[in-house]
């Protein structure tokens, strides 16, 4: 339905409230309740609400505590993204779970495993009521509860070589949330001909690892050696992965998809972070050929 855009900002002029930042910058506060009103009203997505809202100087409440470390023009470009999220498990649900509430618009995820019982250590979508569910179907479930604006296309399978480009096609990024790493270089492959960048990340125990990687970029095989000897590897065995240890590489893992989308700070590009939480030794390793 195609909608006059001054039509949605009048309705939102009459029911704006004022209210001061911090920064005494003046800007308008929009409840949810008020913002599914005008969507209902119109027959018009929430996110292009937003979206209006936005440009009209008006701050949805959901995003009020991002502002002012997000302006209110990065919180529409982050509305206009799309993200792939390859992988719903310790790494991928904290990620999707973040990117929901930071309101990236719109989420390609996919996994084409359920939940067991062995995953309540560490996987924050997964409860005693859930197990044996479909990870990806739970993960859908679980954005739209905390963003209703925001989109989710679901695959409920395991990534090769000849599904993983049409899965990631249009997306402004992917991320590594991956237990194998035969299946991390199909995704960097994939990536580097579709020209977006990838955010890997890994854990092991209290070890984890961040980097980024540009299309151009040599990337994994830095990290992992040849991806040639790895074509028969299956999914990694780990005697252990405690959900500290998930939860903050995902942190990171988004922290740097915010980077790219928003071009703010330094991404970690030929680098790769390391981190020991058990005896706090964080180390960033140069990549070179």
């Amino acid at each position: 339905m195609k909608i006059n855009s001054k039509v949605i900002i009048d309705e939102l002029n009459r029911i704006k409230e004022k209210i001061t930042a911090d920064k005494k910058q003046e800007y308008l506060l929009l409840t949810i309740k008020e913002i599914k009103q005008i969507a209902k009203k119109f027959r018009y997505p929430s996110k292009e609400i937003e979206i209006i809202a936005l440009n009209e100087g008006m701050l949805p409440s959901r995003y009020q505590k991002n502002y002012s470390s997000i302006s209110l023009s990065e919180q529409i470009k982050l509305l206009r993204s799309k993200v792939a999220v390859i992988g719903c498990g310790g790494l991928g649900g904290n990620i999707l779970e973040l990117l929901a509430r930071l309101g990236v618009g719109e989420l390609i995820v996919t996994d084409g495993d359920k939940f067991n019982e062995s995953n309540l250590n560490r996987q924050i979508l997964c409860t005693e009521e859930n197990l044996k569910k479909s990870k990806v179907k739970e993960a859908a479930v679980r954005v739209r509860k905390i963003n209703s604006s925001v989109k989710v296309k679901t695959h409920t399978l395991f990534i090769n070589s000849k599904n993983i480009q049409e899965i990631i096609q249009g997306a402004d990024l992917a991320i590594d949330a991956l237990d194998n790493i035969s299946a991390r270089f199909v995704l960097e492959k994939a990536c580097q001909e579709l020209k977006i960048p990838l955010v890997h990340g890994a854990v092991d125990g209290f070890n984890g690892q961040v980097s980024t990687i540009f299309p151009q970029d040599q990337g994994l095989e830095l990290i992992y050696g040849s991806s040639k000897k790895l074509n028969r590897q299956k999914r990694i065995s780990r005697s252990s992965v405690p959900a500290v240890t998930p939860a903050l590489i995902a942190s990171i893992q988004v922290q740097e998809v915010i980077k790219i989308l928003l071009q703010k700070g330094k991404p970690l590009r030929n680098e790769l972070l390391f981190i020991d939480l058990e005896d706090h030794n964080i180390e960033i390793l140069k990549l070179d050929k």
